[in-house]
């Protein structure tokens, strides 16, 4: 009997619907995408190959065409769904509602051409009743939404594969440019820029402890010294001056010890208490911006990570579609927040009536509902700790706090701000004696905490020094115009200005939601592109960009200012939104951003494809790939090159290689010198006793090594040897240098075999090796001290496995409990650097991660990645070259059983084969024909 077929887009999410709607429906996914435009010249059709769009993907000539091809990978599934549909009643194409879901159900039906009926069913939760309600009321394929991505996709492929080859060709290969991984990348940049160009600025002030007659105390600070205003850092400019040097007290070390002993001691008394009333209102429901920078702020989630866990919570049911614009919760979401606000919390904190949330994003999406819990009735993180654990559990509470946090009353209470006087007993700081000094402090008191008592919303990290610390963390005690109050103690405080933070996944995507570029739901992707790419890495949670993302920054803004800038690529947003409305068409649009638009007056505005004709031989890539530091002693200039194999420091002639951790605003004008004093960045340790050669420790690409001379003879190279990992460029000795030149070194020489004991350092670790036969040693320094008796004692041993012995070597540090996995993550140092394990899954540490320094959070975010990822491609590729064996062995022994019987059939048909063979050419020309692809 004939059954629905039901195709959705992941394994996880069949699993969940398959089991609410039983046994009636088949429930099959199509694992994202089934074709896309081709990846390489490898996946076009033999039949485009020769024409001159076929590298684009894109018919240019032909209305923007695109050339859609099955992916290898995707073949077998898109078999199995055609095998499913010869036996279907009809079909329900249940992708996301969204337009990348559109899209994906719009290639299923031109690829798999079903010729039974076809519906849309769309839902934004995955639940029972959702489901039931999703099949009963079907709707139809909406074709603007698939207009409006496949204008996305084409325009994405023309901007990719038009500006990367310039990258390739005046900064270096490999590289790719995009239209929004691009703009994100200016805007690391920029900040880098700033925290380059940035000079601090040192002031003083000072601090007071004071008390009151009822003996509670307060801390104030010194804010006007005889009428004029203290300085302080908000007062500096990016240059270290002071804006405005007339309208403020700079006080510097000396003048605030001599002001604070001026007002040792000194009568204070309350000149004035203001106090206006505190209102704080809940934060809306969340968005997937939103999501996202809240989990970095409160989990310490990636982007990335946080939409890879919203992903499995919402295909397992437990929380709406993630991918959403809108902030709207339905009547009955509405109903079960206020409800379970008034279980928990009390129906005197519930909002009198239903809280709705205006969205001010630019570029607003499709109107999904927020992300919320699933469900008519919401599931207390509690209950469902029995079935969530870990990554899922803490998103889940975070999504369950906010929801029923927007629909409780606000926080409120006091404000109040206290002004201090009180008088100098000598002169100071440039006042006279006698001149007042005016303290301020200010607090608040919560009267109300509202929703205060479930949620708390998360800020970034404050800029110039400040302290991060709110206003209702602090409580006055109470105080009244004119009272007395004494003087406990007074702290003179040094501080310098700060340079503007740097990004953090948070605080980058809500820079770009302001700007409007680009789409929430691809936010997470563009992160780890930009860091897949080499543009950005990470230290801790801040993003710092490479040079050579400076330098494909600087080529895009001088030469192709247009597509890197801020309001242009918001601008072509709000252009494919049209598209979606219906109110733009996609190949117009298309045909005036590639080709232009030229009046008859011979202006008009520039289409890409002539911009990189035009412009392409006038880029001047020694230009583009410098970056100036600054001007040595000797007034020569110092810059960064980016070349071939990576950035380096030149001045002149002289050259240096650059350590890979450093970040650009590190490499000031002292680094640079310091890295450049010696050939190359070197640094000399002495020479050598038998040849006379100089020795240096270089930083290199891959790690710091030692060199003995530099190399004598047309092509020759000098002997290096990589540094032990207990040793450091700072601190490795002469002694120590030529003992690592001396590897691979000669233990001697076995008396049974004749056979040479050489101890070796190698790809896995240290090794003693005596012809064919090896074994491990179990650390490097004993590659310098261990003896020939030794070495036959070991080799006198079976032989471990490969890392038997360095598998019980202690771990660098233990962080605590994995919060997916429950094991205990600690770092270790394997053959390939330092990682992190919980005992199942190993995750290598990144650039800028310190296994000294790198926390819980950090360590548990590159397992939670390691293990989205799935297992290494070599394992895959032998699992999958594993079960086609076991496959071709299966066939083979059913090809066997079935030998005898074919057998006496094929003697009888010989001759009738032979006629037919013979007769028949155009038939099996024909049938060639047909199973052609």
């Amino acid at each position: 009997m004939a059954k629905p077929l039901v195709i959705v887009e992941s394994p996880a999410k069949a699993k969940t619907i398959a089991r609410y709607l039983g046994d009636g429906y088949v429930v099959e996914p199509s694992i994202g995408h089934i074709r896309d435009l081709p990846r390489s010249a490898a996946e076009i059709p033999a039949a485009y190959k020769a024409e001159p769009w076929a590298r684009l993907g894109v018919d240019v000539d032909n209305d923007f065409k695109p050339l859609y091809v099955v992916s290898k990978e995707k073949q077998d599934q898109v078999r199995k769904l055609r095998s499913l549909l010869k036996g279907a009643s009809e079909v329900y194409l249940a992708t996301d509602e969204d337009r990348e879901g559109e899209s994906i159900a719009w290639h299923l039906l031109e690829v798999l051409a079903p010729r039974v009926p076809v519906h849309r069913m769309v839902f934004h939760e995955i639940t029972r009743p959702a489901i039931e309600q999703a099949i009963a009321h079907p709707r139809g394929l909406d074709r603007r939404l698939v207009d409006a991505q496949e204008a996305r996709r084409v325009l994405d492929r023309l901007y990719g594969y038009e500006i990367s080859p310039v990258l390739w060709k005046k900064v270096m290969q490999g590289l790719s440019a995009g239209r929004v991984q691009s703009v994100f990348t200016r805007i690391v940049v920029e900040r880098e820029r700033e925290r380059m160009r940035f000079r601090s600025a040192r002031w003083w002030g000072i601090s007071g402890t004071f008390v009151t007659g009822a003996g509670e105390q307060l801390s104030a600070r010194l804010a006007e010294l005889d009428g004029c205003r203290v300085a302080t850092g908000d007062d500096f400019g990016p240059d270290g001056a002071l804006a405005d040097p007339s309208s403020v007290t700079l006080l510097d070390e000396a003048a605030a010890h001599a002001l604070a002993a001026a007002l040792e001691g000194a009568e204070a008394r309350v000149a004035a208490v203001e106090e206006r009333p505190y209102r704080r209102s809940p934060a809306a429901p969340f968005i997937t911006s939103t999501l996202q920078q809240e989990a970095g702020r409160k989990l310490r989630f990636s982007a990335q990570r946080t939409m890879q866990v919203a992903q499995r919570l919402y295909e397992q049911g437990y929380v709406t579609y993630m991918r959403t614009d809108s902030t709207t919760l339905s009547a009955t979401a509405l109903g079960a927040a206020r409800e379970q606000a008034r279980e928990i919390y009390g129906a005197a904190n519930v909002a009198p009536h239903p809280r709705t949330y205006d969205r001010k994003v630019k570029n607003a999406q499709e109107a999904h509902e927020a992300i919320r819990p699933a469900g008519d009735s919401f599931r207390r993180p509690e209950d469902v700790a029995r079935e969530l654990s870990g990554d899922e559990l803490r998103l889940y509470e975070l999504i369950w706090q906010r929801t029923v946090a927007s629909q409780m009353i606000d926080a409120t209470g006091t404000t109040a701000r206290a002004r201090i006087e009180t008088t100098l007993s000598a002169p100071a700081a440039g006042a006279p004696a006698g001149a007042p000094a005016t303290f301020t402090a200010s607090g608040t008191v919560i009267s109300s905490p509202g929703f205060l008592l479930v949620y708390r919303e998360g800020e970034d990290e404050p800029d110039n020094g400040g302290s991060g610390r709110r206003e209702e963390d602090v409580r006055l005690p109470p105080l009244a115009s004119g009272d007395r109050i004494g003087t406990l103690a007074l702290e003179t405080e040094g501080h310098e200005t700060k340079p503007p933070a740097r990004y953090t996944e948070a605080s980058l995507v809500r820079k770009v939601e302001e700007l409007g570029v680009g789409r929430p739901s691809t936010y997470a992707s563009m992160l780890q592109t930009i860091q897949d790419r080499g543009y950005v890495w990470k230290r801790g949670n801040a993003l710092i960009p490479s040079f050579t993302a400076f330098a494909v920054v600087s080529l895009l803004e001088e030469h192709f200012p247009s597509l890197v800038d801020y309001g242009f690529t918001a601008a072509m947003e709000d252009d494919l939104d049209e598209i979606a409305n219906g109110e733009e068409e996609a190949v117009p649009w298309l045909r005036r951003f590639y080709f232009g638009k030229r009046d008859p007056a011979g202006g008009g505005v520039e289409g890409l494809k002539d911009a990189v004709l035009s412009r392409l031989s006038t880029i001047d890539a020694r230009e583009v790939n410098s970056i100036t530091i600054g001007a040595g002693e000797d007034g020569e200039p110092i810059v960064v090159r980016v070349g071939r194999y990576g950035p380096y420091l030149q001045r002149g002639e002289e050259r240096a290689s650059l350590p890979e951790d450093l970040a650009p605003d590190e490499v000031t004008v002292e680094v640079a010198e310091r890295l450049l004093a010696s050939p190359g960045g070197a640094r000399p340790l002495g020479e050598d006793p038998d040849t006379g050669l100089p020795v240096v420790v270089r930083a290199g690409r891959y790690g710091a090594y030692v060199q003995l001379g530099d190399g004598e003879g047309e092509g020759a190279k000098p002997r290096t040897a990589s540094l032990f990992k207990s040793m450091t460029p700072e601190s490795v000795t002469l002694e120590q240098a030529l003992e690592l030149l001396r590897l691979p070194r000669v233990v001697g020489v076995d008396p049974e075999s004749g056979e040479e004991i050489v101890a070796r350092n190698g790809r896995y670790g240290p090794y003693l090796q005596r012809g064919a036969d090896s074994r491990s040693l179990q650390s490097e320094e004993e590659l310098l001290s261990i003896g020939l008796d030794e070495a036959l004692a070991l080799f006198a041993q079976p032989k471990q496995r490969r890392f038997a012995r360095a598998a019980a070597a202690a771990p660098l540090r233990e962080l605590g409990a994995d919060p997916e996995s429950g094991g205990t993550i600690v770092v270790r140092d394997g053959r390939f650097g330092p990682y992190v394990t919980d005992g199942t899954t190993n995750a290598s540490l990144r650039r800028g991660d310190d296994p000294a320094t790198i926390t819980a959070e950090r360590a548990a975010e590159l397992l939670a990645l390691r293990r989205a990822a799935g297992p290494p491609a070599g394992r895959r590729a032998r699992a999958a070259k594993k079960a086609t064996a076991k496959s071709g062995a299966a066939k083979k022994a059913a090809g066997n059983k079935a030998a005898g019987t074919r057998a006496g059939a094929a003697k009888s048909g010989a001759a009738k084969s032979g006629a037919a063979k013979k007769a028949s050419p155009s038939r099996r020309a024909s049938a060639a024909k047909r199973t052609a692809p």
